[in-house]
């Protein structure tokens, strides 16, 4: 094969076959084939597409390009999840130690934050003591002992894709539907999961704005899963506004907690319960949602979710305690509350610059090498649609370094208003796709 002859044949929308694409993607990996042409086929890639053989194809060759995660030595039905990123999501903190409470294993390999989106594993760092990097034996020891392990990726698992990713972003490649859905699915397979649930956002906080589009990146992602003989189901999720009230690493560990301990409530939860409940179904606990909700429930209210969170700390070598005393978590040194200079009805018109404000204040890293603060963050004490009297509390902005506070004030200003009128609210789940 010659690869520029696979480049001419995508750029006038011939399908490749699978050992074509093979061919690219082995090549690129070891060397053999120069970003240059690696990025001339990514752009034909954004202009003509892909087939559903096409992007299965490409995610398994992505997939199997270094080390994968076998987790047959695990009993039951390995449920993993994974969500295109917001602004407050916290739902892994929440899902992963309520699904194994559950009784059903959950074995999740999570990322650091980037941008305005926050990352699993600096959250968990803001533990004392929590250990993000396991061994391959210590990760899968865990998981049987506990049912739960939630770590850094590790060792060379999918090296096509960290290569395509870091091509496609200086390429102007990176909005293109079958490369971002090969990108997330070769990950979820290199994984080992026999189950996925994909939490796809959309909106202002979300990378796929249009809701449209956020739809056939979930429709791609479940066609692939199903080729690649995996449970996939896709819940196309709003991200208008942030999804919890926190927004910040330590200030997303305490809502996560005070939502295991049953006293908090709101779009986290119910997107939590949600999701939840596909993944009960796929794993066999569960026939119908409204059943699965009920199980999830009954394991926050007993106190059983948040053992289960307290039990994987403990395994990783974090403080416990933290459940009972979120003060133990590191804390901002300062503290400025913003309030409504009028009555009226809140709207939180842009989710990503509460993230962005956030990730300025220390709580995001702009490069993947920047070592971020995580005590810093915001808190909301209002949602859209409220009613809002005037002097009323609208947030709290935790911080340690004066310099950017002004900067961070004059975004918030800007992204939430308080009019006259009232708001209409975003349904949270726009669909949910199994087909």
């Amino acid at each position: 094969m010659r690869t520029v002859e696979l480049i001419i044949k995508k750029r006038q929308g011939i399908s490749l076959e699978s050992q074509e694409i093979e061919y690219l993607v082995q090549g690129y990996v070891n060397g053999d084939i120069p970003d240059y042409q690696m990025s001339a086929f990514c752009m034909a890639v954004f202009f003509r597409g892909m087939t559903v053989a096409e992007t299965t194809a490409l995610t398994k060759s992505m997939a199997f390009s270094g080390d994968t995660i076998d987790l047959s030595d695990i009993p039951g039905i390995k449920v993993d999840k994974h969500s295109t990123g917001g602004v407050a999501d916290t739902t892994t903190l929440i899902l992963a130690p309520l699904i194994a409470a559950a009784g059903v294993p959950v074995a999740k390999m999570s990322g650091r934050g980037l941008g305005h989106t926050g990352g699993t594993i600096d959250k968990l760092e803001s533990i004392e003591g929590f250990q993000t990097s396991l061994t391959r034996g210590e990760f899968i020891s865990q998981v049987k002992k506990i049912k739960l392990a939630v770590a850094g990726q590790s060792g060379n698992i999918v090296p096509a894709d960290k290569k395509l990713y870091a091509l496609r972003d200086v390429t102007g490649t990176v909005e293109s539907i079958p490369l971002i859905a090969s990108s997330i699915m070769s990950k979820k397979i290199a994984a080992g999961a026999d189950a996925i649930i994909l939490d796809v956002k959309a909106g202002s906080g979300a990378f796929m704005k249009n809701i449209d589009e956020a739809k056939k990146l979930a429709q791609a992602m479940v066609a692939i899963g199903k080729k690649a003989d995996r449970k996939v189901v896709a819940v196309v999720s709003d991200m208008n506004e942030p999804l919890g009230t926190a927004i910040g690493n330590t200030l997303e560990v305490e809502e996560a907690i005070s939502v295991l301990r049953g006293e908090t409530t709101g779009r986290l939860l119910d997107l939590c319960l949600i999701l939840g409940a596909q993944m009960l179904i796929l794993a066999g606990k569960a026939k119908e949602p409204e059943e699965a909700k009920a199980i999830l429930l009954g394991l926050i209210q007993s106190g059983k979710a948040l053992d289960k969170f307290a039990e994987m700390v403990r395994c990783q070598g974090g403080n416990p305690l933290v459940l009972k005393d979120t003060g133990q978590l590191m804390q901002a040194t300062n503290r400025f509350e913003m309030k409504a200079e009028q009555e009226g009805y809140l709207l939180i018109n842009n989710a990503e610059a509460l993230g962005y404000a956030a990730m300025l204040l220390g709580a995001g890293r702009q490069t993947k090498e920047m070592v971020i603060d995580l005590s810093v963050g915001l808190k909301l004490h209002a949602r859209t649609g409220d009613r809002i009297k005037k002097g009323q509390p609208l947030l709290t902005i935790f911080y340690n370094k004066d310099e950017k506070l002004f900067e961070v004030r004059k975004i918030l200003k800007e992204a939430i208003i308080v009019g006259n009128k009232p708001v209409d609210i975003n349904p949270l789940i726009y669909e949910i796709i199994n087909k």
